[in-house]
Order: structure tokens, then sequence, then C-alpha cells
């Protein structure tokens, strides 16, 4: 059953590969832990309180940048749930996204809000990662961070049932979970990922960072992925 939903999810060309998008300078952590580790993992304190920038928190002796959190409208969370709620359940897991073009979409984003900074973004075999991690994946049919501008004009509402469990593919449980591939707009893992380098296939970075000696050989340049999305 494992093997037949993942092959359905990953069966298109396009979504052979998750994409996870990060700083330049987590990279020396991640590949010291060969982890990705959420949010709350990284730092449990003030659990579901919004964080309005990036903020740099002490690891076990590294330095590690966590994202902030977008603020979201409240009329798009849903009555079921808080704002609280809803941060302290995404801080928990860690995000993929499933084509290259949504994760091409954030790229431009960040590098727009934060011109100074420099990003990377890790390319893994979708079909491997998710297989060793089954019983931790979520799907997601929405972008479950962003803040719409027109949220009266948003059919689905936030809160942590729009995540569906892998192994609930296909069956819809609500009208906000994604009951086909081609719906899936994220996947995430809870609480972390583990033996990142046996799924990792490529590292795109900006000019000038510094990649740690174990994953040199998989480096491309950030404009190379441009470029593959073009091709696409």
């Amino acid at each position: 059953m494992r093997e037949a939903t993942i092959s359905a999810i990953t069966k298109a060309k396009s979504r052979t590969t998750l994409y996870h998008f990060t700083r330049g300078r987590n990279l020396p952590a991640i590949a010291h832990f060969d982890a990705l580790l959420s949010s709350y993992n990284l730092y449990s304190h003030n659990a579901g309180e919004r964080r309005p920038s990036a903020k740099q928190v002490e690891y076990d002796d590294f330095t590690i940048t966590i994202n902030a959190h977008l603020k979201i409208p409240e009329k798009m969370i849903d009555a079921a749930t808080t704002q609280e709620q809803f941060r302290a359940c995404l801080d928990k897991h860690v995000f993929f996204w499933p084509t290259l073009k949504d994760c091409q979409k954030m790229l431009e984003t960040y590098t727009r809000r934060e011109p100074d900074e420099e990003f990377a973004i890790l390319a893994f075999d979708a079909y491997s990662l998710l297989l060793a991690h089954f019983q931790a994946v979520k799907l997601s049919k929405y972008d479950s961070g962003s803040a719409p501008r027109f949220p009266a004009r948003c059919s689905y509402r936030k809160s942590p049932d729009m995540f569906l469990p892998i192994q609930d593919f296909k069956r819809r449980i609500n009208n906000t979970v994604p009951t086909k591939a081609s719906e899936i707009k994220e996947v995430l893992i809870e609480e972390q990922v583990v033996h990142v380098t046996e799924y990792l296939r490529a590292i795109y970075i900006m000019e000038g960072i510094v990649i740690p000696e174990r994953w040199r050989m998989l480096v491309e340049p950030l404009a190379d992925l441009q470029v593959k999305y073009n091709e696409e």
C-alpha cells in the first residue's frame, strides 16, 4: 500500500523531486546533523507565538535561522482553531514543495523580500524520502503559511485539519485536503527528516555560499534552477 500510494503521488515527471527551501547559513548545521529539524525542535519556547521576523536560535553549538510567521488574516482561520494553535502546528513540521514551479515562486518572494540574504534549495528524491518517513508525512492542498490578500474570496479556512496523513490519500476527509496528486501543494513531515544525505540529489545555491565538503559534488548554481524551470 505504501509503495502504491507514493507511486501515485510521484508518477508525474514534474513531481519526482521534493524541494526544501532554506538559508545558506543553515547548511553547515543540516550537514552536521544530517537532518532537517522542525522549528519547534530547534526552538520550543513560546510555542504558537508569532515570529514577526526571522529568528536566530542556538542549537547544539550551531546558530540556525528559522523563518518568520506571515501575518495571516483572522478571517482565514477556521472557527474551530486559533492563530496560536495553527502556528504551533506549522512549527512542528518540515516543509517541502512538490513542484519546481512552487519552489521557484517561494525563492522569488524571499529574494525580493530579503535581497541581502543567501538562499539554498535542497532537491530530494521524492519516492525514497516519502517511503522512509511515511508515518510522519502529511499532504496539503494549499500553501498553509501564506497570507492571502483577499481572504473573503478564499474557499477554505486554515486549521490543522487541512493536513492529510499520507496513508489517507484519496480519501475526501474534508474539502480542504487533496484527493489527487495534482492537488498537492505542500508536503509536510512531522518533527524531522533524518539521513538527509541518503535522499539528497542536488543543492542549488547562490554564488559565495560555502558548502560542507560531503555535499560539494551535489552543488549546482541557483541560476540552473531557473533554466530547469523554463525547460519544464
